[in-house]
């Protein structure tokens, strides 16, 4: 029995014509030969991602993932599955593991919006830190896992696998407060007086730290991961639909926001590390400095709040499409009380 995240039948705002998807599957997909079933998986808040499962001409079916826009009117920067299958694609042949990609298909008149397709890849999303489920040796060895594959993605040298033009070099952090900004500006439903205050001092505050540039993962944390189904180590990266050339310390102090958020799924500031088997904070970053040469990371709590800001406008373009009825996520409506309390954790850490 093959092991996956949990699927649900294809939410009504979803649905779209399962024959169209079928008559370019056997026009494009290499060895496919009918029997296709669609659900949708139950998690993710942008981009709606549908299990696919077909037969081949091996005899046997094989399983797929599609991840495709959501519907409706949506920014112009955001939900760019082609930029997920591009970074997919390029890092097949690296160190860093991913899911094979299959297809990539721009033509909105086939289910309706852009798509790309990958395969399958067997494992857990332990989408909860606490893991209750593994041994305090599994959750540490887990964490071990996830940090030294963030290090891996870091040491890639974009240009040596085509990803010299994914983004631009430098200047990370100002393009960014300045993209999430207007972003937020546009799509606000009140006022948050911390988003206005970090959107002023972020840019001004910007750390001199020789402004390196790395792919970065962009929404790097456990539930975005794939663990073995057996075995505590990840297999799979998902979800890059942020990925960039950027900063790769905004990438680990994204990946660290756990530690200062206390609400679950996410946060875990307030659990027993020593008794769960967990890595203090100062621990996991020191294992990332150890695999990426360096010997630590000053203006620490700087990456942090330009984290949470990002994640709070984020956040806020998640509850924006909630309200409007087009977010992948039914609990998408919350994410407006996620948006200010990010916000206002961020300006906390900076004040």
């Amino acid at each position: 029995m093959s092991t996956y995240a949990n699927t649900v039948p294809v939410m009504e705002r979803h649905r779209f014509d399962v024959s169209s998807l079928e008559r370019y599957f056997t026009a494009r997909l290499e060895g496919y030969r009918g029997g296709l079933e669609v659900r949708q998986f139950d998690s993710g808040h942008s981009n709606p991602t549908f299990f696919v499962s077909a037969e081949m001409s091996t005899g046997q079916r094989q399983d797929f993932v599609l991840r495709k826009k959501p519907p409706g009117k949506l920014v112009a920067s955001a939900h760019q599955v082609d930029r997920e299958y591009r970074v997919i694609s390029a890092l097949a042949d690296t160190d860093v593991p991913v899911a094979r990609a299959r297809l990539l298909c721009d033509d909105d008149s086939v289910i309706g919006q852009m798509f790309y397709v990958m395969d399958a890849v067997e494992g857990r999303i332990l989408v909860d830190p606490s893991m209750p489920a593994q041994t305090p040796a599994e959750r540490a060895a887990i964490f071990d896992s996830m940090n030294d594959v963030l290090a891996r993605l870091h040491k890639v040298d974009p240009v040596k696998v085509g990803l010299g033009d994914y983004g631009r070099s430098g200047q990370y952090i100002a393009r960014q407060v300045s993209r999430w900004s207007k972003q937020y500006a546009e799509l606000k439903t009140e006022d948050i007086p911390a988003m206005d205050k970090l959107s002023a001092w972020l840019p001004e505050n910007i750390p001199d730290d020789g402004d390196p540039t790395s792919i970065a993962h962009g929404d790097y944390r456990l539930g975005n991961l794939i663990v073995h189904p057996t075995e505590p180590r990840i297999v799979a990266v998902l979800d890059w639909e942020l990925s960039t050339l950027g900063h790769p310390l905004c990438d680990i102090a994204y990946n660290c926001l756990g530690y200062h958020l206390k609400e679950p799924p996410h946060g875990y500031a307030t659990v027993d590390f020593a008794k769960l088997g967990l890595p203090t904070e100062k621990e996991y970053v020191a294992a990332y400095c150890r695999r990426t040469g360096r010997t630590s990371i000053p203006h620490w709590n700087y990456y942090l709040a330009f984290s949470l800001f990002r994640l709070a406008a984020i956040a806020q373009g998640v509850y924006r499409r909630g309200l409007g009825g087009n977010a992948a996520n039914p609990e998408s409506i919350k994410m407006g009380k996620a948006a200010r309390e990010r916000a206002e954790l961020a300006w906390s850490l900076v004040s």
